[in-house]
């Protein structure tokens, strides 16, 4: 890969993760889906759980998705929250022509409706993710986040 070749590549992989943050955010199945490889693996467990307190806020997230046709939106639909995630200072390797990593720092915010157990959740973590290069497309793979703080009020 030439030098443009591998800035080209970061660009797009930082593209398809802004396009996963609007997906989820806008409630659209489709968006996520079209980044998302055909035998992707995204890990949700502890996504909710503060690591302080051990308090996990939301354990309804703790699955593993596996398949492109596994993202659904009804959860999200069904739990009538508004979420915004914000995601920046990516740490993006290519591992090869075809392959690389990424680790993203992010903050997410979760508004919750009437009568759940807390009106607002704001957590701070990591994603770690592998990619892949399937023809002319870098597809997202394989998926963990990990958490720093999580509260709710």
């Amino acid at each position: 890969m030439t030098e443009a070749e591998k800035v080209a590549a970061i660009e797009e992989i930082r593209q398809l993760k802004a396009k996963y943050w609007r997906g989820v955010d806008m409630v659209d199945g489709d968006l996520v889906r079209s980044i998302l490889a055909e035998d992707c693996v995204l890990d949700y467990h502890g996504c909710m759980t503060d690591p302080v307190t051990g308090v996990d806020f939301m354990p309804q997230m703790n699955m593993t998705m596996t398949g492109r046709d596994s993202w659904q939106t009804g959860n999200l639909e069904k739990a009538r929250a508004v979420t915004v995630h914000q995601g920046h200072q990516h740490e993006i390797e290519l591992t090869s022509d075809t392959s690389a990593t990424g680790i993203w720092v992010f903050t997410d915010r979760f508004f919750m409706p009437e009568g759940a157990p807390f009106s607002r959740l704001t957590g701070y973590g990591h994603y770690f993710e592998t990619y892949e290069k399937v023809g002319e497309k870098w597809l997202l793979k394989t998926t963990r986040i990990t958490r720093l703080w999580v509260e709710a009020s």
